[in-house]
């Protein structure tokens, strides 16, 4: 991937129009495990695998909750996303005590798109190499945002990013019509779905490497809102055994038909 005179920098364009650090920042989110972010009429879900660099290592952690209304799943450098995340608690914290309210989620994620696009502008920067599923609860609805290094962020109703998140894609595309209706723990069990599209072949979804974020109202048709929550170890373990029992009812049922 060498590009002679026009990778050294993130502010020099190359002959074609192309910042190759940009498309470099990229490569390294397509590195990291995939996370998959589902929004339905009343929540928002974020469903993540947890890698372990090596057997005596802990799970690196891949949700973050920022506020009450909203949380991010990352994908890429930790490190980076750490900054970012850092930076977007402090940008809500400072909406409470000046305004006394939760800050937009568009606002929100505007705020750090500029924050990582000046990157691209300044000699001796670099971009941050993560990206960013970003998902909540404002006072107009369940929101998903997808950030990118080069400080794209686009709203979606539902993504997937990381390593072989194109699998989990291709799930969320076939089944987006059944999402705004669904309830909290149906979004869940999509979501999971998804993520276990992106497995390799001797890989399963335990309670180890599986985290499952959530926000939404505390009852149907209320106002109140059940705060983003990050769930991992037994907390998952309904929601996991429930999709292993889908892919068992389906085998058998092949059987049956042969």
């Amino acid at each position: 991937m060498f590009r002679n005179n026009y990778d050294n920098d993130s502010v020099t364009f190359s002959p074609q129009g192309r910042i190759f650090q940009v498309e470099y920042a990229a490569e390294a989110v397509k590195q990291g495990s995939v996370v998959v972010g589902i929004v339905s009429k009343t929540h928002a879900v974020l469903v993540a695998i947890k890698r372990n660099a090596e057997e005596l290592s802990s799970y690196q952690k891949k949700l973050f909750a920022v506020d009450e209304h909203v949380g991010l799943a990352i994908a890429g450098l930790t490190s980076d996303a750490r900054v970012l995340s850092n930076f977007m608690k402090q940008q809500c914290l400072s909406q409470r005590l000046t305004y006394d309210r939760a800050m937009p989620l568009d606002t929100l994620v505007s705020l750090i798109s500029d924050k990582a696009q000046l990157n691209t502008q300044h000699y001796g920067k670099r971009p941050y190499g993560v990206g960013l599923l970003v998902a909540g609860v404002d006072d107009s609805g369940p929101h998903l945002f997808e950030f990118q290094p080069s400080g794209l962020t686009q709203e979606m109703l539902a993504c997937a990013i990381g390593a072989r998140s194109q699998m989990a894609r291709t799930y969320l595309e076939k089944n987006l019509d059944k999402f705004p209706d669904c309830g909290r723990d149906e979004l869940i069990r999509h979501g999971l779905r998804a993520l276990k599209e992106t497995l390799v072949q001797d890989r399963e979804l335990t309670l180890e490497n599986t985290s499952v974020g959530v926000v939404g109202p505390k009852e149907p048709g209320k106002r109140a809102l059940e705060a983003f929550k990050v769930h991992d170890g037994a907390e998952v373990k309904d929601w996991i055994n429930s999709i292993a029992d889908d892919s068992e009812a389906a085998a058998e049922g092949m059987q049956v038909d042969e």
